[in-house]
């Protein structure tokens, strides 16, 4: 193994320890966070175009606040000089914005394709950090975490178009009730191991 690789495992082991004495430091609030998680999820499940929808207009409103924040600070620092660059990103973001808001659906399947590659990679990376905090109370439920995510990731990407009417809103709940119900249960293991 080569040394960066080596130095690679190292800060990837210095983090999931940093993260599991974060948890045990506060695990009450990583408990109630999962329960949050829980019901968000369920009501996303229920309700899964409504939801769909719901995250593709927050999204367009975020992507145009952001836009036009990053146009103002681009006038603000000389836009035809310097700034030109954060003007044509602040463009580019506040147009994207302004797009998913005024084409929804459009958007939606957007976001569908962005939601495949985002529950593939966290899927991945969720995996290799559960091995990294094996044997700790719940990395068995991080690692199945790991695994339905990443297929929920292919699953999205497999079935598209025809995904983006149920997928973010469905996939988007269970992606919630699992991380909830991994956080109650990695949440109360350290609880109890710190009181012990």
């Amino acid at each position: 193994m080569s040394d960066d690789a080596t130095k690679a495992m190292h800060e990837v082991e210095h983090m999931a320890t940093n993260f599991i004495e974060a948890i045990r430091a506060h695990a009450q609030t990583a408990i109630t966070a999962g329960i949050i998680m829980l019901i968000c999820g369920f009501l996303a499940v229920a309700a899964p175009f409504i939801a769909g929808v719901s995250i593709t207009i927050m999204v367009g409103f975020l992507l145009l606040v952001g836009g036009i924040v990053q146009c103002f600070l681009a006038f603000k620092t000389d836009a035809f000089g310097k700034a030109l660059l954060v003007l044509l990103i602040g463009l580019l973001t506040a147009i994207t914005g302004g797009f998913i808001l005024g084409q929804p659906r459009e958007g939606l399947e957007a976001i569908t394709i962005f939601l495949a590659v985002y529950f593939m990679v966290t899927g991945f990376l969720e995996l290799i950090a559960a091995m990294q905090i094996r044997p700790a109370l719940g990395w068995g439920w991080m690692l199945l975490n790991g695994v339905i995510t990443l297929a929920l990731g292919f699953i999205i990407w497999q079935q598209f178009p025809v995904s983006g009417i149920w997928a973010v809103g469905i996939l988007f709940g269970i992606k919630l009730i699992m991380s909830g119900w991994w956080l109650i249960i990695i949440g109360r293991g350290l609880k109890n191991s710190s009181v012990t």
